[in-house]
């Protein structure tokens, strides 16, 4: 009898731990079914005056993906990349922290070289494979890996030819948090394409973007059948240079190959949101649409103002400058029954926030070392007017110039553009303008009146925090922290002009 009881008893635990681990089980599926899939997608060159709902005026291309997708969510009227070029843009966006701190002072990087990212150094892919995300890149990388038989690849003859078929790479963004890779490196290494950790076709540039777009779309598909949650990191190669709209698109514009690659990149961004909603996963999931920094010079800017088209809307200077011109971008937010449709919202926002915002949707604290210039978007998107997004914010030129941003006072530490723009800081300089700028952007959107002379106070204390910044390792509280490398703010004005 007694011998009975027992096995009764132990019968009855093995069924109550049973149904505690089932629970714990459907407790932790229903957790990552509540959590939203992330879709960034990220143009490359694409000003902010490029998309008609934003520069309805001097737009003449017609965007009707993105004026909808404007009309779905939030835009954002004070966006900005975290450089006005790529490289570092890529960086912040991945990790949360100013490319500056790294090795890379200025300029992008080269061919296939050591990885920008740190391999132990926390990347938003990793962050969200912790809680149970599938991720993944489609499209371009441009933060360095390494391939076997490099110095063969470098032989070959003809612009963008890149790595052979079957070259290799063992520190390729799935080494960065990523599950899976499909993509390229940069625009002048376009014709090869990765898988994972391999060349697996060779493409011409013309068919990039389709390609792109329809590996997406499959990927969507997939992931929504699974029924877990995905990341989906989307860096275009479009309306960057090569300019290579392709058949269908040439001529639609009516004011060149431009015009007609910004409509193909609309396009683009229509196959994705139409393919979100036909699979039925469009109310859990985020979509973010910007751009890495500003429109390029090689866009032919002057030609495209004199039929009427400006790319970078009322804002000064291009790709590559210190002015709003360079990094000043478009931010189009969708989340239905999450974000209100059809909102816009003036808060200072940057790609480096994206790192602080996904630890906020998981409900997870950032680790010291990571994400040490992010902060959270997501009360501004949920609307919680009781929190307070940033107020400053640190700018990054090719030439390594700085600017920093308080509110709508921004003071550039360069007497010229930092960049391409006219005058240069070596034509500036040599034209006796001050050596720092300070514009009241309330009043001054353009940054055509230079208020430093009258503002002493202003000048000193924007200073101050940009030291205070880099003194600390960091923007946002915590832990004081390292830079990879000596920072310096005013630099000699003989910098060479580094190209993308």
């Amino acid at each position: 009898m007694e011998k009975t009881a027992l096995g009764c008893r132990s019968h009855c635990s093995a069924y109550l731990l049973m149904r505690l681990f089932v629970a714990s089980l459907l407790f932790c599926t229903a957790s990552l079914q509540a959590m939203p899939n992330i879709v960034y997608i990220l143009a490359d060159d694409l000003g902010f005056g490029d998309v008609k709902v934003l520069n309805p005026q001097r737009c003449k291309i017609a965007t009707p993906n993105l004026d909808r997708l404007a009309a779905q969510g939030m835009s954002f009227a004070d966006a900005h990349s975290g450089s006005s070029v790529c490289t570092p843009t890529r960086y912040g966006l991945l990790t949360g922290r100013y490319a500056w701190r790294s090795r890379l002072q200025s300029g992008v990087l080269g061919d296939y070289v050591e990885p920008l990212i740190a391999a132990n150094r926390l990347t938003v892919p990793a962050l969200l494979k912790q809680s149970g995300y599938h991720t993944t890149i489609i499209g371009k990388w441009h933060l360095g890996f390494t391939i076997e038989g490099e110095a063969k690849a470098r032989k070959r003859k003809g612009a963008m030819e890149g790595a052979p078929m079957g070259a290799v790479t063992s520190d390729g963004p799935v080494t960065r948090g990523f599950d899976s890779f499909f993509g390229f490196h940069h625009a002048r290494m376009m014709k090869s394409v990765f898988e994972n950790d391999r060349v697996t076709q060779i493409v011409e540039p013309v068919d990039m973007l389709p390609t792109l777009v329809a590996r997406a779309t499959s990927y969507i598909a997939e992931r929504a059948k699974v029924g877990s949650p995905f990341f989906l990191y989307m860096p275009l190669n479009s309306p960057h240079t090569p300019i290579v709209p392709s058949k269908m698109w040439q001529g639609k514009s009516g004011i060149g190959d431009y015009g007609d690659f910004v409509m193909e990149t609309d396009w683009a961004v229509g196959e994705v949101l139409a393919t979100i909603d036909s699979v039925e996963i469009a109310k859990n999931t985020l979509v973010i649409f910007t751009s890495d920094n500003g429109c390029s010079p090689a866009a032919g800017t002057p030609k495209l103002e004199k039929l009427g088209h400006y790319a970078s809307g009322e804002f000064r200077g291009y790709k590559a400058d210190i002015w709003d011109g360079g990094h000043h971008v478009p931010f189009f937010v969708r989340w239905p029954g999450k974000v209100k449709s059809g909102s816009q919202n003036a808060q200072l926002i940057c790609h480096t926030d994206l790192m602080a915002t996904c630890a906020d949707i998981l409900g997870v604290k950032l680790p010291e070392d990571a994400g040490e210039d992010s902060v959270s978007l997501l009360p501004t998107l949920l609307g919680d007017a009781d929190k307070h997004g940033r107020e400053t914010l640190v700018h990054h030129s090719i030439n390594g110039r700085f600017a920093v941003r308080d509110r709508y006072w921004k003071l550039c530490m360069c007497p010229g553009s930092g960049g391409w723009g006219k005058p240069g800081d070596a034509e500036a300089q040599r034209a006796g303008l001050p050596d720092v700028q300070l514009f009241d952007l309330s009043s001054d959107v353009a940054e055509t009146k230079n208020v430093a002379v009258d503002h002493p106070e202003i000048v000193d204390r924007l200073r101050k925090e940009l030291d205070d910044g880099i003194a600390r390792g960091r923007t946002t509280p915590g832990a004081q922290q390292s830079n990879d490398a000596e920072i310096v703010i005013m630099k000699s004005n003989k910098a060479k002009r580094a190209t993308e």
